[in-house]
């Protein structure tokens, strides 16, 4: 009897599809270089959606953690565009670096970063954890160099992305010779350059910011809100340390600020979608008393001193005046209140030779305490003149701003369900969006002891989408790239000042996915379908 054999051109391409979507990225990435055929199927695998993958460890091993989110994030069909790792401060920075570059290509994009905490889903449980380090003063000093503690603060979090359509790129921004000044107008003008090469315009779709906590990134966030399109999303973690990996360049010197780029590609590829970015904060300040205006305004490095009045007493109050006016406006709501000034400033800038223009923009500044002559803030950027309120840490408003965060993403899903079958008119679109990932960056201070349960600020992504990867960090200065209108200012004080950097916030970055129209078939105008900078 005849045996009859059976080769691998025998199989359907369906058959060979289903068994390519089920490898590890590694494997994966073997199978693509069979033959042509393969490599055809494992390309239309990959680009029919944008991917998305996070896993936390907190193995006391670093070499054992790493392993652990690194097959983790690459168990599934990928090849990844980025990869972004936070850990904890007991862990080796250097090492940490050394070791997820090895795991990846030269040619990807690599930022890691010591964190406040971390947030997403074991590798190996699956369970859903934040947590926050318990920081000694010797690692709030030098993290890399305090002795490690055996299991606390240990510690990561992986994030890998695959964007088709996207490119990404990561931008340091360098400092001049002297170390206190940034060179700002090159890091934007880089940005642009990179940007217009790789898209033909010269405002990318989204930065991802890591600033070094000695780093006063403000300055830099005016210009990038300056400099770059409203539909630019801007997010990030405004004080940590970092090193990154770009153009198969390891860095280990310490750099001020670096940005993780995410630019369309003018000439993608036929049959890909479009990847958008949408940006919620949940804001934990509220504003407290009068309207006041800084007068005698003196500054050192870090910090700022200033005399005000107030808008229905201009006689000029000290430091000690002002906070005794605001405690008695707080009575006793709260114990151990942390207070911000929430200013308004109206700024020149330019980048480069470019033309100057005015914006308004609105920042917070700790209140670090006052006396008979001064309110001592800290750091500097105040001027004569300019307008503030106070603001309070308050839990109540970060609750209510959850709930409204999770109304805004209620009604993402929504529009992310929308379809629009209509045919016989101008519109035939049976494509719907979908959301297929999160990130978050949230305040440090916003742990059990604030909101008295855990978990608050990430029940509004799970609630609406369980099951999409969702993970992110605790961190000591979120950037989010908003408005004034977040803490419910009006607009005398300012109207649609951008407000960039925040204090016991969260801030969250949606990615969402809409496939491409099949051949023949028109664009419907959907609600909400641009952008979201809220």
């Amino acid at each position: 009897m005849l045996k009859s054999s059976i080769s691998v051109d025998d199989v359907g391409e369906d058959l060979i599809q289903n068994i390519l979507s089920r490898l590890p990225a590694s494997s994966f990435a073997s199978a693509a270089c069979v033959s042509r055929s393969w490599n055809s199927i494992c390309n239309c695998i990959l680009f029919s959606s944008p991917k998305l993958s996070s896993a936390l460890s907190f193995n006391p091993s670093l070499e054992d953690a790493v392993s652990e989110v690194v097959d983790k994030v690459l168990s599934k069909p990928t090849r990844p565009h980025f990869a972004l790792a936070s850990i904890g401060p007991s862990f080796s920075l250097q090492q940490a670096h050394q070791l997820i570059t090895g795991k990846f290509g030269s040619e990807i994009p690599v930022i890691v970063n010591i964190s406040e905490g971390i947030i997403g889903r074991d590798a190996l449980t699956d369970e859903f954890r934040e947590v926050q380090w318990e920081v000694t003063e010797e690692e709030e000093e030098d993290p890399a160099g305090a002795l490690p503690n055996e299991f606390v603060n240990r510690g990561i979090i992986l994030t890998v992305g695959f964007l088709p359509g996207l490119k990404a790129h990561i931008v340091p921004l360098l400092r001049e010779k002297d170390p206190r000044g940034l060179l700002i107008d090159e890091f934007v003008m880089s940005i642009r350059e990179y940007t217009s090469s790789v898209s033909g315009s010269g405002s990318p779709s989204g930065i991802v910011l890591f600033s070094d906590r000695k780093t006063d990134i403000k300055p830099v966030l005016q210009k990038l809100d300056c400099a770059f399109s409203l539909d630019t999303v801007i997010v990030g973690d405004g004080g940590s340390q970092f090193l990154y990996r770009s153009d198969d360049r390891n860095y280990t010197t310490r750099r001020p600020a670096v940005a993780l780029l995410f630019v369309k590609e003018k000439n993608k590829p036929l049959g890909i979608g479009e990847t958008k970015f949408h940006v919620m904060i949940s804001t934990g300040l509220s504003p407290l008393g009068s309207t006041y205006k800084s007068v005698a305004v003196k500054s050192n490095k870090s910090s700022t001193w200033l005399t005000a009045i107030r808008d229905t007493l201009h006689e000029d109050l000290d430091g000690q005046s002002i906070l005794d006016e605001i405690y008695d406006e707080l009575g006793d709501r709260i114990q151990s209140p942390v207070f911000y000034l929430g200013v308004t400033k109206r700024r020149r800038c330019s980048v480069g030779l470019e033309k100057v223009r005015r914006i308004t923009f609105h920042e917070f500044h700790e209140v670090l305490g006052g006396n008979e002559e001064y309110l001592f803030v800290n750091s500097v950027g105040i001027k004569s003149g300019d307008l503030f309120h106070f603001y309070l840490s308050d839990s109540k408003a970060a609750l209510s701003s959850c709930k409204e965060v999770s109304d805004k993403l209620g009604h993402l899903k929504q529009d992310c369900n929308y379809t629009d079958n209509r045919v016989g008119g101008s519109v035939t679109n049976g494509n719907t969006r979908e959301v297929f990932g999160g990130i978050i960056f949230s305040c440090c201070g916003r742990g059990d002891s604030f909101f008295r349960r855990p978990g608050i600020d990430s029940l509004p992504f799970l609630e609406n989408f369980p099951g999409v990867t969702f993970g992110g960090t605790y961190c000591n200065g979120e950037i989010g790239r908003g408005n004034l209108s977040l803490y419910g200012q009006g607009t005398e004080e300012g109207g649609d000042a951008r407000c960039s950097w925040h204090a016991f916030s969260a801030v969250y970055l949606i990615m969402s996915y809409t496939p491409p129209l099949p051949q023949g078939k028109l664009v419907s105008t959907e609600p909400g379908s641009s952008s979201s900078n809220q």
